[in-house]
Parts: C-alpha cells; structure tokens; sequence
C-alpha cells in the first residue's frame, strides 16, 4: 500500500503489551528529540500504523492475541517503508527466524537492551526510511516530469508535421497553378513571405534587411546572377520552418529557450527543407536555408561541412541574418549599431564565418528595409488603411474567427470596425493589402 502524502509523520512507532517497558521506550526517546507513538494493542498498532507514517517500528515479540512475528507480517501489507526492530525477551531461535522471514525485520535486540546500542539502531533506521522516501519522491518527480516532457515533444512533432503538410500542401497547389511558369520563382516565393509577414511572432522586416544584405554581399564577391537572386530569397525565406513550429520556440531569444527547445528550435531548416520539396525550382534556395547554421570550421549543424563543402549562399545567409539579429538587440539607433554587431561577428572570423564575406559585409553601405512590401503584397495595420484598398488575404481574429474574406474592399464602416477592434489589443493587425 503507498504511503499517502497526507499523513502525519511520527518518527518511531512503540508496540509492547508491558505499560513500563512503553514508559521506558518513550522517555529514552524524547530525551535524544525523537518524536514517537506508543500502542499496548498489536491491533490498535495496525490501526495507527495505517493513521500515520513512520520511520522505525519497535515490537515485542512475545504478546498476547499477536506476536512481533504476525504484528510486522500485517505491518508489511500497510506500509512497507519503516525499519523494522524486534524486541525480544527470551533466547527462542526459531521465533526469531519467523519474524525475520515473515515480518521481514532489520534488527532483533533482546531485553534488558542497551540504551546505546538501541538509539543507534533507531538512528540507522530513520536514516535509511527517510532516504528511501526521498529517493521515491525523486523518482515520481522524475518520472511525471519525463512523462511530461515526452507529451510536449509528441505534441511538438505532432504539430510540426501537420503544419509542415498543410503548407506543402499550399506549395503543391501553387505548383499545379503555375506548372506553365515554374521557372518563375518570384511568385512562389512572394506568397511565403507574406506567410511570414503576416506571423505576429516573426519579423517581416528583419527578413527584408537579412534579404538585401544577402544581396548586396553576394553582388560584391562577383556571383552570378542565379546566386544573387538565391542568396536573396533565402534570406526572405531563412525563417519559413518556424512558421509549422509552436510559437514558444521563436517568440522569445532563443538564449532562453530550454535544452531541449533549443534543440527542436535549430530543426527549423530540415522542416523549412521539407516545406519546400513540392516546389523543385526552389531547390537551390531550400538548400541554402538548410545549410545556414553550418559554421565555417565544419562544427555547426546539421552536417557539420567544413569551407568550401558549405553553399556559398548558405554562409552569405549566416552572416547576414546573424548580422541583423545582433543589431536587434543593440539599444542606440545611431549608425554606430551597426559597427558593434559587425565586431560580434568578427570574434568568430574564421570560426562561424567565412572571413572573406565578414570582409565584404564590413566594405559595402548596409541599407536597412524602409517599408514592409514584397512582390504583389504590403502588410499594413489597421490604423493605415484606406478607402478603395483590397485585402490580398483573408483576414481572422485572434481566436482564429474569419473577419473579412480575401478580396474584400475596404469602406469607412469596415476600416472603422477593424480599428476598432485592433484597439483593444496588445498587437495591432498585420493586413496584407494587394498593391
């Protein structure tokens, strides 16, 4: 029977049908602090024992209606935790050998006993019961924390697979609507980033500065048009594997994510990888993303390639989105910013990155991204809309429920109810207008 949380706790339980021995037990006991309950009745000892938790039980051997040998064998089915001491009055070997083996005592000391050898017996049991209680609270507490650990992992995987679907599954119907234009990535790629855009947890506009740095980085070191154009669009797309992960995991810094988080976390560009199978022409960009968290001396993720086995797009990607996340969180706005994230990133020169495009970062006039507009769409609030405007997406609360349906132009009465509904929110609406 498992002990419940909820009993009081007595140090030594005292059973012998002899008033003065019980008297006895009990001043030698207060007097070395040891709290301890005192029964004449084996009966009314089963009875307390199931009342209260102990860490020592004292029993004689020889009483009447029950003996030490019965009264631990019941004991046993009660609670299985206290040590166990028999007090024995007379040399009887073979009633000895029966609470040993059916009461499963720890201890047999025989009367007249000795004060000193009986406290140490006692002491030694308090010890071990109190330490078996704590290791069995560690246990339960270790094995609730792994069961909840594991549900939030399934939970994770389960989610990141069925949003990883769901967008593979808008890819694929992309795919099939312009299988006469495949070779066309702007469309395909501009449709996802409004994805992003429109995501209160991600940064439309830090994926712009990342997009126009990768750019301008690829364009000084002399690459080909294809690789320019690469190097851009992933740095539009780096972040499009959070979008089939839980918010908790890219919300915060990832500083304070947990181990584990961190580790589900830094799986985003396998899932992005995934995302972007359905769309072959995007190939090149979905492996630059997949890449971007190689580090130059081959010890990043997720194959640790070394130099020049790493896509050249993938390492202008790492510089740059590394680039612009440092100088998010630099506190002054003047152009200085940008000279202190680049001394961060030159302490991994040769280490994270590849020196020769910390090089190029450091020579070329950094342009940070003056609007939110890509391609087709503008993500605006509600705060800045206007007569006439066309909304490129429909729009939901932020409970999920269907405000204003894709294509819906906007009048003085629906920009009024939006506004003011975004006033009673911490978050303003994120509304992609077509252009």
């Amino acid at each position: 029977m498992v002990e419940q949380v909820s009993k009081q706790h007595i140090q030594v339980l005292c059973i012998d049908d002899d008033e003065i021995v019980l008297r006895t037990l009990l001043r030698l006991l207060s007097a070395n602090n040891i709290t301890a309950k005192a029964c004449s009745d084996p009966l009314e000892g089963l009875k307390v024992l199931a009342t209260y938790s102990f860490d020592v039980i004292i029993c004689d051997m020889r009483m009447p209606n029950m003996d030490g040998a019965d009264f631990f064998a019941q004991a046993l089915n009660i609670d299985p935790e206290p040590h166990r001491i028999l007090l024995t009055g007379y040399s009887d070997i073979d009633n000895t050998i029966a609470a040993v083996n059916r009461g499963k005592i720890h201890a047999y000391i025989q009367k007249p006993w000795q004060n000193e050898l009986l406290l140490r017996n006692i002491s030694d049991g308090i010890e071990k019961t109190s330490l078996k209680r704590q290791n069995k609270q560690l246990e339960q507490k270790i094995k609730a924390q792994n069961s909840q650990l594991k549900e939030l992992n399934n939970n994770l995987e389960q989610m990141v697979e069925k949003r990883t679907l769901q967008i593979r599954k808008v890819l694929k119907q992309l795919e099939e609507v312009n299988e006469r234009e495949k070779h066309e990535h702007r469309s395909t790629f501009e449709i996802l980033y409004n994805f992003i855009n429109a995501n209160p947890y991600l940064d439309g506009m830090q994926a712009q500065n990342i997009a126009a740095t990768s750019k301008q980085i690829a364009e000084q070191l002399g690459l080909d048009k294809q690789h320019i154009e690469r190097a851009e669009m992933a740095g539009y797309l780096a972040q499009i594997g959070l979008l089939a992960m839980e918010p908790e995991l890219y919300k915060k810094p990832t500083r304070e994510l947990t181990e584990n988080q961190k580790k589900i976390f830094y799986t985003h560009p396998s899932t992005a990888q995934l995302m972007l199978m359905p769309a072959p022409h995007l190939h090149d960009v979905s492996e630059a993303i997949y890449y971007q968290f190689e580090h130059y001396n081959g010890t990043g993720t997720p194959k640790g390639l070394k130099g020049k086995e790493i896509p050249i797009t993938a390492m202008i990607l790492a510089v740059a989105r590394d680039f612009w996340q440092a100088i998010a969180h630099i506190t002054v706005q003047d152009n200085s910013r940008y000279e202190s994230a680049l001394d961060q990133l030159r302490l991994y020169s040769g280490t994270h990155y590849h020196p020769k495009i910390l090089d190029v970062l450091d020579s070329i006039k950094i342009t940070c991204a003056s609007d939110q507009k890509v391609g087709t769409m503008k993500i605006i609030s509600a705060q800045d809309l206007k007569n006439g405007m066309v909304l490129g997406h429909a729009l939901r609360s932020y409970d999920g429920i269907l405000l204003l349906p894709k294509g819906h132009v906007f009048g003085a009465k629906s920009i009024a109810k939006l506004q003011q509904l975004e006033a009673r929110k911490p978050n303003p609406f994120r509304i992609m207008i077509k252009n």
